[in-house]
């Protein structure tokens, strides 16, 4: 009789375990759903369009990836690309068509080897175009060169009353110092705080002429580093990269910056980069709270 008790006591015990571990079981799987669900940003839908410019020897490529792969997301519709010529002649493909749907508009320029003083006045051509078409307001993305002549086109236009607002602009691996690698005599943070020493004579001239700049411009510098022992991302030396930071913080700039680390860092490849993706897509349009 003693063993039929013990073992009745025995069967309702693991019987109470078991309903434990289930709910405890159930109880994680709940909180790490809703850690997962926690996880996933919302996005906001405007008919604000995104400029995308390549960088030097640039094509179609070289955000074509990015824009098909944020539009699978559902985050952005591609609507045109523009070709500028040398002679500041637009060709377009596509029609914006105003809708909240975060427009991408993919600039090639024709003569994709030309200098940066040149790259700046067609991106001016593109700005008027745009204002004429009834945009008032876009973002801009800038890879290499693209992020150079973008911010050239700040310090030497400003804010022109015949071409939209910029309200962000995102530049990635743009060597706004150069090809100078300060890494040596400088930490990042350093860089950061005060800038790269020595100044190039391209960030002497943004320095000189930070004050056309509005000021309402909330900008995201993106570098690259291929590993610990590289302060690289192959070509573009992070202290470059991000060289322009503290001159555009110390303006009074809403600014912010990432390093990607990584074989995926190559500057070829980082706008190939999943991560590169996805912080484009938070900055700009990631709902904030």
């Amino acid at each position: 009789m003693k063993k039929i008790i013990l073992s009745l006591l025995t069967l309702a015990t693991l019987i109470t375990l078991t309903a434990c571990g289930n709910e405890q079981t159930k109880s994680a799987t709940s909180e790490k759903a809703a850690s997962s669900t926690k996880a996933e940003p919302a996005f906001v839908k405007s008919a604000t369009p995104t400029v995308y410019f390549h960088g030097y020897s640039g094509t179609i490529n070289s955000f074509g990836g990015m824009i098909h792969r944020l539009q699978a997301k559902g985050l952005t519709k591609k609507e045109m690309i523009i070709t500028v010529q040398p002679d500041g002649t637009l060709q377009t493909q596509g029609k914006l068509e105003k809708k909240k749907d975060n427009p991408s508009i993919q600039v090639l320029f024709a003569d994709n080897q030309n200098n940066e003083w040149n790259q700046t006045d067609w991106i001016y051509d593109v700005m008027r175009y745009l204002k004429k078409s009834g945009i008032e307001q876009i973002n801009v993305v800038g890879h290499s060169m693209g992020g150079v002549s973008s911010l050239r086109y700040l310090v030497t236009y400003g804010q022109p009353q015949d071409a939209p607002k910029i309200k962000k602009m995102i530049t990635i691996g743009s060597p706004f110092n150069d090809f100078n690698d300060t890494s040596a005599t400088q930490t990042i943070k350093q860089v950061l705080q005060n800038g790269p020493t020595p100044e190039s004579s391209r960030y002497h001239d943004y320095a000189q002429n930070i004050d056309n700049v509005p000021k309402n411009i909330s900008i995201l510098m993106m570098g690259g580093q291929l590993n610990d022992q590289t302060f690289s991302d192959g070509t573009v030396p992070i202290t470059s990269a991000l060289g322009a930071y503290a001159l555009l913080k110390e303006h009074g700039n809403p600014i912010s910056y990432r390093i990607i680390k990584g074989e995926d860092a190559h500057h070829s490849q980082l706008h190939e980069n999943p991560t590169v993706d996805r912080d484009v897509a938070n900055f700009l349009w990631e709902a904030k709270p």
